[in-house]
């Protein structure tokens, strides 16, 4: 079971969602679904995880804002129904309806803070006998349009009576007015009315409690009468499935081989009998320097200490050696919070952690005793790494320090990069500021006992695109002037972008499969569609396309693998700024090779292709894309002002405004470049009077305004600022320096 957290830790979401069946989705009952409670419910649907909710700070309903029962009703309604429309956008055939509903127990509701909540069963018990009906059709009565007329003892789907008097909705008047009550009696300090309901609702607290007054003994009374843990144990064990029930349908989304084989079976099943099928979803540090616990959960079969596994690393590949080892476990642990304890072995459907394999697996992998076994899917992460900043150390002695503390820290994090860019620098990418916040906390405290080290100022990923196609075939000769490659070059589709970037589109693929699809979904040709030579270079640059249009021309397959390896090399390093290249096509119309071998060799094909590539890139309107965050801010209507003169500052771009029925408070959505994200959140509460509340998530990438050669433009001076901060030449390239006149 997971709780769906903040947007810069939500690769640890991602990491829990794998070893995981069940997810408690917490909305706030007032300002209800957020832009990531949305973002990480979508993914867990999309993992086949089944949700159930709680509708949290029910607190501020009676005590902040002290709202009408009938509004309060319809605030927890709309939440609700705002989950349910995301789980229906996002609705899978195998995982099956998981909806939630009040009147089924699926939905929880309460107040973290001061540890009391209930479920509609929990209420549905106490009135079931004083009206004579079953719990479960009690329950039913409880939630939606039902209202109890008092005087004619009479159940009604009706808000009038036949009198014309209006009736108080069920869920109002037999569970909000009880609580409402209570709370009322304790803060107003009317003891003769709280002792009083103590007595009735059976609700016992200590002597020592009693004597408190005000919150304090609020607390102590909703804690003893609707104790927050027996309704969320309840919820969880009653509707969220078992190992065996989830991986019937969970294992397809898990295995990346053949249904049909052993394995996949034997996860199917949750088989102890069958073979070990264990993922590992992150590493945990230890008290032991440098060391890690691998963190998982077992699939099929039994995991025990001493037992000899095949550890396959993330660059495994089916039928290969690269990234296998064959080890034995030094140690099975059991992870219970904050204790961890020593046990012989662990069966299907448990999480565990294992001591000894931190040394051969990065992050994750799959750990198994089955020698044809096929790995686990890699997780998908649903933030990208687009916030970065370079690390050095003040004293040249920490220098190994800081290489060993870097390596540890990208294991410790499951999202986090680290890297050494080619001018030497340290380089760590993270989510967004917090984020990168807390991996240097961690690392200069925990990785580097205290040496000192300096961070530079957060530093964002771009991108480079094109935005048309090339007027005129770019040729481009080898040194030896034996052979010439003729290219052009255009923009891809949105779409099409995305689906490679989920590799639903992939080198893998079937050529008929992945043409059709081009063909058909793309509106590509089916020629053209045929002839795809390659992606870019994976992970990063992979949303790009090499096609080969070229016809009979002699010892190309020869050269194929140079000029796609120099391909997959120049969607790295963009020609502006040495940035990725992303949604570009490069169509190779003709190349004229050198009879002889020895002459078209891939030092004289790369170098030409490269800067075709290059070329092509200047000549088909050349731009910059930069990472956008969505961003949610909830904030009073008094207040919204401040939001727009912070937004416009900021270059944000208002997408959707909505007021909150019955509250003050409206909710904004923007699109704000990644950036100027830097230091927004303070800059915001100052004009706001700290009343705004932001909530932020990478979106999309999308063009910088302007030209990157129009002197003064905002992508010519973001581009400079790039230049500038990686070392490279002030001019910008020219397209004569890549271009070769016949």
């Amino acid at each position: 079971m997971i709780d769906l957290g903040h947007v810069d830790f939500s690769s640890e979401v991602t990491a829990a969602l794998r070893v995981t069946d069940g997810a408690l989705v917490v909305v706030d009952c007032v300002e209800g679904v957020c832009v990531q409670t949305e973002t990480v419910l979508r993914q867990a649907i999309a993992e086949r995880i089944r949700p159930v909710l709680w509708v949290n700070k029910l607190d501020r309903i009676f005590l902040e804002l002290r709202m009408n029962l009938e509004e309060a009703y319809q605030s927890f309604a709309r939440s609700i129904e705002s989950v349910n429309v995301v789980i229906a956008t996002y609705f899978d055939d195998k995982l099956g309806d998981v909806t939630v509903y009040p009147e089924l127990g699926t939905v929880g509701f309460g107040a973290g803070l001061h540890g009391w909540g209930f479920t509609i069963a929990k209420f549905a018990k106490m009135y079931a006998a004083k009206f004579g009906v079953s719990a479960r059709k009690m329950m039913k009565r409880l939630w939606g349009d039902w209202f109890f007329d008092p005087e004619a003892k009479a159940w009604s789907n009706q808000s009038t009576n036949a009198a014309g008097k209006r009736l108080d909705r069920a869920f109002c008047n037999f569970i909000l007015k009880p609580i409402e009550s209570l709370i009322r009696a304790v803060m107003d300090q009317k003891k003769d009315v709280y002792e009083s309901m103590f007595t009735k609702l059976n609700i016992v607290i200590p002597k020592e409690q009693r004597e408190e007054m005000g919150k304090p003994l609020m607390k102590a009374a909703m804690q003893a009468w609707l104790p927050a843990a027996e309704a969320l144990l309840t919820m969880i064990v009653n509707h969220l499935p078992s190992p065996v029930r989830a991986q019937r349908y969970r294992v397809e989304n898990l295995y990346s081989g053949p249904m049909d084989d052993e394995c996949a079976k034997a996860v199917r099943e949750c088989d102890p009998k069958g073979p070990l099928m264990l993922y590992i979803s992150k590493m945990v540090p230890t008290s032991e320097k440098g060391r890690f616990y691998a963190f998982g959960r077992v699939f099929s079969g039994i995991c025990g200490t001493g037992q000899e596994v095949r550890i396959l690393g993330p660059d495994y590949v089916h039928g290969k050696k690269i990234d296998l080892f064959v080890k034995k476990i030094q140690r099975t642990v059991l992870m219970m919070g904050r204790y961890v304890e020593q046990i012989p072995d662990v069966p299907c459907g448990n999480t565990l952690g294992l001591v000894g394999v931190d040394t051969y697996l990065l992050k994750a992998g799959t750990i198994t005793t089955h020698e044809d076994a096929y790995p686990f899917h890699s997780m998908k992460y649903s933030v990208a790494p687009v916030v970065r900043v370079a690390v050095e150390v003040c004293n040249a002695a920490d220098l190994p320090k800081l290489v060993e503390g870097l390596k540890r820290l990208s294991k410790s994090d499951p999202l986090v990069q680290c890297t050494t860019a080619p001018t030497g620098e340290h380089i760590i990418a993270g989510a967004g500021e917090l984020h990168l916040e807390i991996c240097i906390k961690d690392l200069r405290e925990d990785f580097m006992k205290g040496a000192p080290i300096k961070v530079s100022k957060p530093v964002v990923s771009f991108c480079e695109t094109v935005t048309k196609e090339t007027e005129m075939t770019v040729i481009s000769k080898s040194p030896n002037k034996h052979n010439r490659v003729y290219l052009t070059a255009g923009p891809i589709s949105d779409e099409l972008v995305v689906a490679i970037e989920k590799n639903e589109l992939n080198d893998e693929q079937e050529m008929k499969v992945r043409s059709r699809i081009l063909a058909d979904e793309y509106k590509w040709d089916i020629n053209d569609a045929k002839k795809v030579w390659a992606f870019g270079l994976p992970p990063d640059g992979k949303a790009n396309i090499l096609v080969d249009m070229t016809k009979g021309v002699s010892y190309l397959q020869e050269v194929k693998d140079s000029m796609v390896t120099a391909f997959q090399q120049a969607t790295v390093q963009g020609v502006l700024a040495d940035e990725l290249l992303r949604g570009c096509r490069f169509n190779l119309m003709d190349i004229t090779l050198h009879a002889d071998a020895i002459h078209r060799g891939a030092g004289q094909i790369m170098p030409p292709m490269k800067r075709a590539i290059y070329a092509c890139q200047l000549k088909s309107g050349p731009a910059l894309l930069e990472p956008l965050y969505v961003c949610d801010i909830t904030v009073p209507n008094t207040a919204s002002s401040g939001v727009y003169t912070t937004l416009n500052g900021k270059r944000g771009i208002i997408q959707d405004k909505e007021d909150r029925p019955g509250t003050p408070l409206t909710k904004i959505k923007a699109f704000l470049p990644v950036l100027e994200s830097f230091g927004f959140t303070q800059l915001l509460r100052q004009n706001t009077g700290g009343q705004a509340f932001p909530q932020m998530i990478f979106s999309h990438w999308a063009p910088v305004a302007g030209d990157p050669y129009e002197v003064g433009s905002q992508a010519n001076v973001i581009l400079k600022g790039i230049r500038e901060r990686k070392g490279l030449k002030e001019d910008l390239p020219d397209f004569n320096d890549y271009y070769d006149k016949l």
